[in-house]
Protein backbone atom coordinates (compact mmCIF):
# COMPACT_ATOMS: atom_id res chain seq x y z
CA UNK A 1 0.00 0.00 0.00
CA UNK A 2 2.84 2.39 0.93
CA UNK A 3 4.72 1.65 -2.72
CA UNK A 4 1.19 2.92 -4.19
CA UNK A 5 1.10 6.18 -2.41
CA UNK A 6 4.66 7.00 -3.44
CA UNK A 7 4.02 6.03 -6.64
CA UNK A 8 0.61 8.21 -6.69
CA UNK A 9 3.07 11.66 -5.69
CA UNK A 10 5.63 10.22 -8.61
CA UNK A 11 2.49 10.83 -10.95
CA UNK A 12 1.49 13.72 -9.05
CA UNK A 13 4.88 15.43 -9.97
CA UNK A 14 4.87 14.31 -14.01
CA UNK A 15 1.18 16.09 -14.08
CA UNK A 16 2.96 19.42 -13.28
CA UNK A 17 5.85 18.94 -14.89
CA UNK A 18 3.79 17.93 -18.19
CA UNK A 19 1.00 20.49 -18.04
CA UNK A 20 1.81 23.54 -15.89
CA UNK A 21 -0.86 22.42 -13.21
CA UNK A 22 -2.75 19.83 -11.91
CA UNK A 23 -0.59 19.43 -9.01
CA UNK A 24 -2.83 19.86 -5.96
CA UNK A 25 -5.95 18.49 -7.75
CA UNK A 26 -3.95 15.14 -7.19
CA UNK A 27 -1.97 15.70 -3.65
CA UNK A 28 -4.52 16.67 -1.59
CA UNK A 29 -7.03 13.42 -2.49
CA UNK A 30 -3.56 11.46 -2.19
CA UNK A 31 -3.09 13.13 0.83
CA UNK A 32 -6.17 12.64 2.25
CA UNK A 33 -7.41 9.72 1.15
CA UNK A 34 -4.06 7.65 0.75
CA UNK A 35 -1.83 8.76 3.68
CA UNK A 36 -5.00 9.80 5.97
CA UNK A 37 -4.14 13.33 7.22
CA UNK A 38 -6.96 16.45 7.77
CA UNK A 39 -8.26 17.96 4.92
CA UNK A 40 -6.67 21.21 6.94
CA UNK A 41 -3.06 19.44 7.16
CA UNK A 42 -3.01 18.08 3.55
CA UNK A 43 -4.26 21.54 2.46
CA UNK A 44 -1.05 22.84 3.37
CA UNK A 45 1.66 19.98 3.05
CA UNK A 46 0.04 20.20 -0.20
CA UNK A 47 0.93 24.01 -0.87
CA UNK A 48 4.61 23.33 -0.01
CA UNK A 49 4.90 19.76 -2.20
CA UNK A 50 3.39 21.38 -5.33
CA UNK A 51 5.43 24.82 -4.63
CA UNK A 52 8.78 23.28 -3.78
CA UNK A 53 8.11 21.13 -7.22
CA UNK A 54 6.81 23.71 -9.27
CA UNK A 55 10.35 25.56 -8.60
CA UNK A 56 12.42 22.51 -10.60
CA UNK A 57 9.39 22.78 -13.42
CA UNK A 58 9.93 26.44 -13.48
CA UNK A 59 13.49 26.52 -13.94
CA UNK A 60 13.77 24.09 -16.68
CA UNK A 61 11.34 25.96 -18.53
CA UNK A 62 13.18 29.19 -17.99
CA UNK A 63 16.41 27.69 -19.45
CA UNK A 64 14.18 27.12 -22.29
CA UNK A 65 13.21 30.79 -22.70
CA UNK A 66 9.41 29.69 -22.02
CA UNK A 67 8.89 31.67 -18.54
CA UNK A 68 7.32 35.22 -19.46
CA UNK A 69 8.59 37.24 -16.47
CA UNK A 70 6.72 40.50 -17.21
CA UNK A 71 3.74 38.69 -16.77
CA UNK A 72 4.31 36.38 -13.93
CA UNK A 73 4.57 39.56 -11.92
CA UNK A 74 1.70 41.07 -13.16
CA UNK A 75 -0.42 38.25 -12.57
CA UNK A 76 1.58 37.03 -9.36
CA UNK A 77 1.54 40.18 -6.93
CA UNK A 78 -2.69 40.20 -6.30
CA UNK A 79 -2.17 36.40 -6.26
CA UNK A 80 0.64 36.57 -3.48
CA UNK A 81 -1.85 38.67 -1.40
CA UNK A 82 -4.48 36.63 -1.85
CA UNK A 83 -2.94 33.57 -0.79
CA UNK A 84 -1.52 34.70 2.19
CA UNK A 85 -4.55 36.52 3.78
CA UNK A 86 -6.57 33.55 3.21
CA UNK A 87 -3.99 30.57 4.48
CA UNK A 88 -3.30 33.61 7.70
CA UNK A 89 -6.70 34.95 8.67
CA UNK A 90 -9.43 33.13 7.18
CA UNK A 91 -8.70 29.46 7.43
CA UNK A 92 -7.47 29.30 10.92
CA UNK A 93 -10.64 31.42 12.15
CA UNK A 94 -12.92 29.20 10.74
CA UNK A 95 -15.59 27.34 13.45
CA UNK A 96 -15.41 23.78 13.10
CA UNK A 97 -19.04 23.62 12.44
CA UNK A 98 -19.98 26.00 9.96
CA UNK A 99 -23.53 25.38 9.51
CA UNK A 100 -26.23 23.20 9.78
CA UNK A 101 -29.21 22.26 7.63
CA UNK A 102 -31.43 20.08 9.66
CA UNK A 103 -29.67 16.80 10.63
CA UNK A 104 -26.72 16.87 8.29
CA UNK A 105 -23.61 19.30 9.93
CA UNK A 106 -21.35 21.33 7.47
CA UNK A 107 -18.13 21.12 9.15
CA UNK A 108 -14.99 23.04 8.50
CA UNK A 109 -13.20 19.98 6.52
CA UNK A 110 -16.65 19.51 4.57
CA UNK A 111 -16.64 22.83 3.38
CA UNK A 112 -12.89 22.89 2.63
CA UNK A 113 -12.90 19.55 0.30
CA UNK A 114 -16.72 20.45 -1.34
CA UNK A 115 -14.55 23.82 -2.19
CA UNK A 116 -11.92 22.01 -3.87
CA UNK A 117 -14.15 19.57 -5.69
CA UNK A 118 -15.72 22.40 -7.25
CA UNK A 119 -12.49 23.66 -8.59
CA UNK A 120 -11.93 20.51 -9.95
CA UNK A 121 -15.16 20.46 -11.30
CA UNK A 122 -14.52 23.46 -13.30
CA UNK A 123 -10.70 22.67 -13.95
CA UNK A 124 -11.44 19.43 -15.13
CA UNK A 125 -14.29 20.60 -17.93
CA UNK A 126 -11.85 23.62 -18.74
CA UNK A 127 -9.40 20.81 -20.02
CA UNK A 128 -11.64 18.32 -21.81
CA UNK A 129 -13.20 22.03 -23.78
CA UNK A 130 -9.51 22.75 -24.45
CA UNK A 131 -7.70 26.07 -24.37
CA UNK A 132 -6.90 28.13 -26.94
CA UNK A 133 -3.51 27.30 -28.71
CA UNK A 134 -3.28 31.04 -30.48
CA UNK A 135 0.05 32.19 -30.06
CA UNK A 136 -1.40 35.79 -28.90
CA UNK A 137 1.88 38.10 -30.43
CA UNK A 138 -0.82 40.55 -31.21
CA UNK A 139 -3.17 40.88 -28.27
CA UNK A 140 -2.73 43.48 -25.61
CA UNK A 141 -1.58 42.54 -22.49
CA UNK A 142 -5.10 43.69 -20.04
CA UNK A 143 -2.98 44.63 -16.90
CA UNK A 144 -6.63 44.84 -15.31
CA UNK A 145 -8.47 41.59 -15.40
CA UNK A 146 -4.93 39.80 -15.29
CA UNK A 147 -4.40 41.72 -11.97
CA UNK A 148 -8.20 40.53 -10.87
CA UNK A 149 -7.79 37.19 -11.70
CA UNK A 150 -4.86 36.64 -9.81
CA UNK A 151 -6.39 38.04 -6.93
CA UNK A 152 -9.09 35.46 -7.33
CA UNK A 153 -6.47 32.79 -8.30
CA UNK A 154 -4.50 33.48 -4.92
CA UNK A 155 -7.58 33.24 -2.62
CA UNK A 156 -8.74 30.06 -3.89
CA UNK A 157 -5.01 28.56 -3.96
CA UNK A 158 -4.87 29.59 -0.03
CA UNK A 159 -8.47 28.39 0.60
CA UNK A 160 -8.30 24.73 -1.02
CA UNK A 161 -4.44 24.09 -0.94
CA UNK A 162 -4.50 24.26 -4.75
CA UNK A 163 -1.56 25.84 -7.15
CA UNK A 164 -4.59 26.87 -9.71
CA UNK A 165 -2.24 25.93 -12.38
CA UNK A 166 -5.48 25.06 -14.55
CA UNK A 167 -6.66 28.76 -13.60
CA UNK A 168 -3.93 30.44 -14.51
CA UNK A 169 -3.10 29.24 -17.51
CA UNK A 170 -6.51 30.07 -19.77
CA UNK A 171 -5.74 33.40 -17.76
CA UNK A 172 -2.46 33.89 -19.24
CA UNK A 173 -3.09 32.44 -22.87
CA UNK A 174 -6.53 34.52 -22.97
CA UNK A 175 -5.74 37.55 -21.13
CA UNK A 176 -2.52 37.86 -21.48
CA UNK A 177 -1.98 36.39 -25.04
CA UNK A 178 0.98 34.24 -24.32
CA UNK A 179 1.85 31.37 -26.08
CA UNK A 180 1.01 27.56 -24.96
CA UNK A 181 4.28 26.83 -23.80
CA UNK A 182 5.31 29.95 -22.62
CA UNK A 183 1.98 29.92 -20.12
CA UNK A 184 2.76 27.00 -18.68
CA UNK A 185 6.71 27.69 -18.02
CA UNK A 186 4.91 31.24 -16.57
CA UNK A 187 2.21 29.08 -14.53
CA UNK A 188 4.65 27.08 -13.08
CA UNK A 189 6.81 30.11 -11.63
CA UNK A 190 3.74 31.68 -10.17
CA UNK A 191 2.67 28.26 -8.40
CA UNK A 192 6.09 27.95 -7.18
CA UNK A 193 5.86 31.10 -5.36
CA UNK A 194 2.10 31.36 -4.21
CA UNK A 195 2.07 27.98 -3.17
CA UNK A 196 5.15 28.44 -0.77
CA UNK A 197 3.83 32.04 0.41
CA UNK A 198 0.12 30.36 1.62
CA UNK A 199 2.27 27.36 3.13
CA UNK A 200 4.05 30.58 4.87
CA UNK A 201 0.79 31.48 6.15
CA UNK A 202 0.21 27.97 7.73
CA UNK A 203 3.56 27.78 9.49
CA UNK A 204 2.20 30.49 11.52
CA UNK A 205 -0.34 28.80 12.82
CA UNK A 206 1.04 24.83 12.86
CA UNK A 207 4.26 24.76 14.69
CA UNK A 208 4.31 20.69 14.09
CA UNK A 209 5.03 20.43 10.78
CA UNK A 210 6.30 17.07 10.04
CA UNK A 211 9.13 18.13 8.12
CA UNK A 212 10.55 14.70 7.10
CA UNK A 213 7.58 13.24 5.95
CA UNK A 214 7.18 16.29 3.39
CA UNK A 215 10.86 15.71 2.85
CA UNK A 216 10.18 12.22 1.82
CA UNK A 217 6.93 13.13 -0.48
CA UNK A 218 9.30 16.15 -1.90
CA UNK A 219 12.06 13.58 -3.05
CA UNK A 220 8.94 11.25 -4.97
CA UNK A 221 7.55 14.30 -6.29
CA UNK A 222 10.28 15.64 -8.07
CA UNK A 223 11.15 12.57 -9.55
CA UNK A 224 7.96 12.46 -11.25
CA UNK A 225 9.19 16.87 -12.23
CA UNK A 226 11.89 15.04 -14.00
CA UNK A 227 9.97 12.10 -15.74
CA UNK A 228 7.27 14.80 -16.90
CA UNK A 229 9.72 16.42 -18.35
CA UNK A 230 11.35 13.66 -20.26
CA UNK A 231 8.02 12.35 -21.36
CA UNK A 232 7.26 15.91 -22.60
CA UNK A 233 9.65 16.00 -25.12
CA UNK A 234 8.18 13.26 -27.09
CA UNK A 235 4.31 13.60 -25.78
CA UNK A 236 2.57 17.29 -26.31
CA UNK A 237 0.99 18.00 -22.90
CA UNK A 238 -2.17 19.15 -25.26
CA UNK A 239 -2.58 15.35 -26.09
CA UNK A 240 -3.07 14.28 -22.22
CA UNK A 241 -4.48 16.87 -21.20
CA UNK A 242 -8.58 15.93 -22.46
CA UNK A 243 -7.90 12.31 -20.94
CA UNK A 244 -6.57 14.34 -17.34
CA UNK A 245 -10.04 16.26 -17.58
CA UNK A 246 -12.24 14.00 -17.83
CA UNK A 247 -10.25 11.87 -14.47
CA UNK A 248 -10.33 15.66 -12.76
CA UNK A 249 -13.80 15.68 -13.12
CA UNK A 250 -15.08 12.21 -11.97
CA UNK A 251 -12.35 13.41 -8.82
CA UNK A 252 -14.29 16.55 -8.59
CA UNK A 253 -17.88 14.34 -8.36
CA UNK A 254 -16.41 12.02 -6.46
CA UNK A 255 -15.10 14.39 -3.54
CA UNK A 256 -18.77 16.28 -3.97
CA UNK A 257 -20.68 13.21 -3.13
CA UNK A 258 -18.61 11.80 -0.59
CA UNK A 259 -18.99 14.88 1.07
CA UNK A 260 -22.72 14.54 0.59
Amino acid sequence: MIVMNYFAIIIMGMTLGLLGGGGSILTVPILVYLFHLPPTVSTGYSLFLVGASAVIGAIQYYRKGLFDVRVGIIFSLPAFVGVYLVRSFIVPNLPSLIFTIGSFEVTKDILILSTFGIVMLAAGISMIRGRNDSEGEDKKLNYTLVMVEGLIVGALTGFVGAGGGFLIIPALVMLAGLPMKKAVGTSLGIIAVKSLLGFAGDIQHNPNIDWNFLGVLLFFSIIGIFLGGLVSKKIAGSKLKPGFGWFTLAMGVFLILKQI
